[in-house]
């Protein structure tokens, strides 16, 4: 999806607007600044709107976002105030004021329910949340309310561009959301915390199976239970290692490590072949 020429949808959505409102508006207002024109001239919604517009074109957002507000000031129950709206949340994005351009879609979406635009407004927010998404050594705040903002737009319109758009981008955030588990656990781990290891591997596993972080978590559980002298456990979960990633490097750290246990991972691997095997061994493990 082109995300950036957005605003060109909305536009369509109300046609053309009067190309003479735009060619008079020019000769009105001469020199003066965007704040002076809009302090003292009441003008047609249209007018104003295609001033917006005209700033966009331009890619000049802070502008742009003046004419938009001033749609609304002086015509609040027009369409082009909706329009506005949602133009105005678009151009806050666009600047990275995400929390103004959050709270400006979550009004449009508490004011106009639905609209035809719903389902942008919904997919903005998530937007806003995911250009937050930063290194896994951070809080992953944001990234929490990035997954929760874009399975809402999944389950709320999931025949849309746009949940289709939030499938590829929740793949991104879930493996974010692993490695920050992941790098904890390794810190658990080198610290001898076994137990808190555990439970962040685990997570991993039962959470996220999808991410590339799980054949590590599972290796890393194998390694957690070695320490804590649970044999069985290790082995349980090498197998489980083993029948999803046979050629894996972290399968080959896990046999390797398990050798010196007389534990043949190879034969445990083919009982998970079993029929329904792995899904109870899964829901014993994690």
């Amino acid at each position: 999806m082109a995300f950036n020429t957005i605003y060109a949808r909305i536009i369509r959505l109300g046609g053309v607007a009067v190309l003479a409102l735009m060619i008079s508006g020019c000769s009105i207002f001469g020199g003066k600044s965007d704040k002076e024109k809009l302090a003292y001239i009441e003008r047609p919604a249209e007018l104003i709107y295609n001033q917006a517009l005209d700033r966009v074109q331009k890619n000049d957002w802070d502008g742009a976002n003046l004419y938009f507000q001033e749609v609304e000031r002086q015509h609040p129950f027009s369409r082009w105030a909706r329009r506005a709206m949602l133009m105005s949340a678009y151009a806050y994005y666009r600047t990275t004021d995400y929390e103004q351009s959050v709270a400006t879609a979550q009004r449009f979406i508490s004011l106009h329910p639905g609209n035809d635009s719903t389902p942008y407004a919904y997919y903005l927010i998530a937007i806003n949340y995911y250009d937050q998404i930063y290194d896994v050594g951070r809080d992953q705040a944001t990234t929490v309310s990035a997954e929760a903002a874009l399975q809402q737009v999944v389950r709320r319109f999931p025949e849309s561009d746009y949940a289709r758009d939030a499938r590829l981008k929740l793949e991104l955030t879930h493996d974010h959301l692993a490695g920050k588990e992941m790098a904890i656990g390794r810190y658990y781990l080198k610290e001898n915390q076994h137990l808190a290891a555990i439970g962040r591997f685990k997570n991993v596993v039962k959470n996220y199976e999808t991410t590339s972080q799980t054949e590590e978590a599972l290796h890393r559980l194998v390694e957690a239970y070695v320490s804590l002298g649970i044999i069985n456990e290790a082995k349980l979960v090498g197998s489980v290692l083993g029948y999803n990633y046979p050629d894996s490097a972290w399968y080959q750290d896990s046999y390797e490590l398990l050798q010196g246990y007389e534990v043949n991972l190879e034969e445990e691997r083919k009982k998970n072949r079993r029929d329904g095997y792995w899904q109870r061994l899964k829901e014993r493990l994690f």
